[in-house]
This record gives C-alpha cells, structure tokens and sequence, in this order.
C-alpha cells in the first residue's frame, strides 16, 4: 500500500522560509512522480511543484518560480518542497500526491489523475 505522509507545515511571517516534506512508502515501480498541491479556503486545488523520478525532471507553477525548489533523497523515500519568500497568498493546506505518470498532470492541475494523496499540511503566511 502506498503512503504519503506530509510534514514541515506551520505558521511564517511573510518573507520566510518552511520546508516541506512527503515521506513515500510502497511503490512497486521505480517510474512515478510526486508533486505537490496545494488548497486555499475557497478555492480549487491547484499544482505548484512535481519532480520526476525517472529522471529527476522539475516542474513549477509560475506562482511560485524562484522561490520554491523541489528536491528528493532517495535513500530517504522523501521529497521536499522549501519555500522561501513566502508570501500570504501562499497561505493554503499543502498535499503531497503521487502519479504513476508524469508530472504534466500536475502541471494540467489534473488532481483526479493522481494515484495517491496525503492528508495534507497547513501552511500559513502572515503580513
């Protein structure tokens, strides 16, 4: 069974930094990509990062170019989102997801083509 479990979240000044985590667990292939999605109240969930784990291939939105990178350890099963110059509308519940595909579903904003989901992480930025 395939978990992911998300940590990092938590209360920033506008201008700082978090770093997110997705601990994964139970793949059977080496072929899948995790991004990361994110929810503010009222609004639609939306893709703002994946990474590719054939061969480590990025994706970003344009929201957040420059100030969030992406980055896994494998030995760790993990991959990070840090965010810096965080700012208040970037204040949302984060969820980790996993795709058996690539990361153009993230891209589309295509949550239904997800395989997996986290429970998600409350991220909040103050001004």
């Amino acid at each position: 069974e395939v978990q992911l479990v998300e940590s990092g979240g938590g209360l920033v000044q506008a201008g700082g930094s978090l770093r997110l985590s997705c601990a994964a667990s139970g793949f059977i292939s080496d072929d899948y990509a995790i991004g990361w999605f994110r929810q503010a109240p009222g609004k639609e969930r939306k893709g703002v990062s994946c990474i590719s784990s054939s061969d480590g291939s990025t994706y970003y939105a344009d929201s957040v170019k420059g100030r969030f990178t992406i980055s896994s350890d494998n030995d760790k099963n993990t991959v990070y989102l840090q965010m810096n110059s965080l700012k208040p509308e970037d204040t949302a519940v984060y969820y980790c997801a996993a795709t058996l595909t690539d990361c153009t579903v993230v891209a589309d904003n295509n949550r239904y083509g997800m395989d997996y989901w986290g429970k998600g992480t409350l991220v909040t930025v103050s001004s």
